[in-house]
């Protein structure tokens, strides 16, 4: 049964003054343009190589761009951490966000990126599993776990699937058992664990750091 929609809908802009007015002069031809944006400005939370441009457009374009990265979170308690996940992966390119459990979660995190990133629902780990097996890609857990490998001294696959759990008890046994490596991210304090949207851009930018071509960076 579909979950209801959420109940704090995120802001559908920026909004505040950010971005950039009407357009100065005549109106370009452009199909990439947004007519209506073009009259009245571009207040939308994008880079400026995407000003005016329809969110079509946009989304054509960014899929030129993007990585073979998959990240994947389990959402067994509505986890809060989502958005800033979704947030994440589009300003990497990631190829795909999964969202393992529950379909409901608070998109706010999002800043609307959400409607430029891929995402796809799983019902189960293991569904989640044999998705990333059909489509080649290597399973990583991430989660700081006894046997886990230190992230700053492993090579991360590039064609990859990232799966992190939800906040508080991290990843599943069915997760562990079925990613091909485990790592953790090193840390110094008293805390037992990092932020689970924190440690998501952790390692998806150490992936970056590793296989993405820096040159076709903004």
């Amino acid at each position: 049964m579909t979950e209801p929609p959420d109940e704090l809908p995120g802001p559908t802009e920026w909004g505040g003054g950010t971005g950039v007015g009407p357009w100065p002069g005549p109106l370009p031809d452009d199909p990439r343009y947004d007519r209506e944006l073009l009259r009245a400005g571009d207040t939308r939370n994008v880079v400026d190589a995407y000003r005016y441009w329809t969110r079509e457009a946009i989304i054509a374009d960014i899929d030129t761009r993007r990585h073979p990265l998959h990240v994947a979170i389990e959402n067994f308690g509505n986890d809060a951490n989502i958005g800033g996940v979704v947030r994440t992966a589009n300003a990497f390119a990631v190829d795909t966000v999964h969202i393992v459990g529950r379909r409901r979660w608070n998109r706010r995190g999002a800043m609307v990126t959400d409607r430029y990133q891929r995402l796809r629902h799983h019902d189960s780990t293991a569904e989640l599993l044999e998705f990333a097996a059909g489509a080649g890609l290597c399973t990583v857990a991430v989660d700081n776990v006894p046997g886990a490998a230190r992230l700053e001294e492993v090579s991360l696959p590039r064609d990859c699937l990232l799966i992190f759990g939800q906040e508080g008890p991290g990843i599943t046994d069915d997760a562990k058992d079925g990613a091909a490596l485990t790592v953790s991210i090193a840390q110094f304090g008293s805390t037992r664990s990092i932020n689970a949207s924190v440690a998501a851009g952790i390692v998806m930018h150490a992936w970056i750091r590793e296989h993405a071509d820096l040159d076709s960076a903004w």
